[in-house]
């Protein structure tokens, strides 16, 4: 996991982490998320100064190991050691029980952040158990930021985002943006407020963010939440057969027998159904049921 001097804003990687959120439900199932419905709680992975360093650091990865629940290794050991290095943290990926993860030295004074390093280190472990990756370093380190919010552990490291006029800090590879957008997505399933959680304000701000364009998922057509400008646009499209450039809805076919395509709000899987109806459809990949009026 990188540091990062200078953080950048927005929703540059949006793409590959609503792919990311689609490969989780694929590779857990909906009932296999649900397991998370419970973020990990700020007081199992309180560390402060204190704590005796290493065991306290022992400590905070046995709880989010058992948190994360990793498979096949219900008595996985984290050995958690401090060097000088030029990432946040790094993690050797071998067969089990015992797994090595070094930290940067910074964290033995800034041990409020050793939580969010370790939780994105775990994570590695559990996608490394559950073999589910991406094709290039960059991909892989997007998706496992977002496993490790989706999975309610995430929050740790949007918290440990920080920035005023003479500093900055930020853990992860996401921006701290797109960390409020997997997490409002994560809450929105789960029914769940993680604004408490928050002791950085510039994290918070970020949540709001994230949070304004995860609420926006729900409210694009064919889904029937969808305002009236964008329902009318909609209907005139529908009419000609052909979505306007950059929709997230595509026709296919004419006629009685034309289908829209569309991303599901909560997973991303595309759902198809038939146009020019009100109904209820279900995604198979998290079961959600949407009301549309396609």
């Amino acid at each position: 996991m990188p540091n990062a001097n200078e953080v950048a804003h927005g929703f540059p990687h949006l793409d590959t982490v609503r792919t990311a959120i689609t490969a989780l439900y694929r590779r857990l199932s909906a009932d296999g998320v649900r397991r998370y419905a419970i973020s990990v709680p700020a007081a199992d992975v309180a560390f402060g100064d204190e704590d005796d360093l290493h065991l306290g650091a022992q400590r905070v990865a046995a709880a989010l190991v058992r948190h994360l629940g990793l498979p096949g290794l219900p008595q996985a050991r984290m050995v958690v050691t401090f060097r000088e290095m030029e990432h946040a943290a790094s993690v050797e990926l071998a067969a089990g029980p015992e797994y090595f993860i070094e930290l940067n030295d910074r964290f033995r004074r800034h041990r409020r952040d050793v939580g969010a390093a370790l939780a994105h280190e775990i994570t590695h472990v559990l996608l490394h158990r559950l073999d589910l990756g991406f094709a290039t370093t960059r991909d892989n380190e997007i998706l496992t930021d977002v496993v490790t919010t989706y999975l309610g552990a995430g929050w740790l490291l949007l918290d440990a985002y920080r920035e005023d006029a003479v500093s900055s800090q930020k853990l992860g590879y996401l921006t701290p943006e797109e960390f409020g957008y997997v997490l409002a997505k994560r809450a929105e399933v789960f029914d769940e407020d993680p604004s408490p959680w928050f002791t950085s304000a510039a994290a918070y701000e970020a949540w709001v963010r994230g949070r304004d364009l995860a609420a926006g998922d729900r409210r694009r057509p064919p889904l029937a939440q969808a305002g009236w400008a964008a329902r009318h646009r909609y209907t005139k499209e529908r009419r000609y057969g052909r979505a306007a450039p950059g929709a997230s809805y595509a026709f296919e076919g004419t006629g009685a027998s034309m289908r829209v395509s569309f991303p599901c709000p909560v997973c991303r899987q595309r759902l198809r159904v038939p146009a020019g109806r009100r109904l209820h459809a279900r995604c198979r990949v998290c079961g959600s049921v949407l009301e549309c009026e396609a």
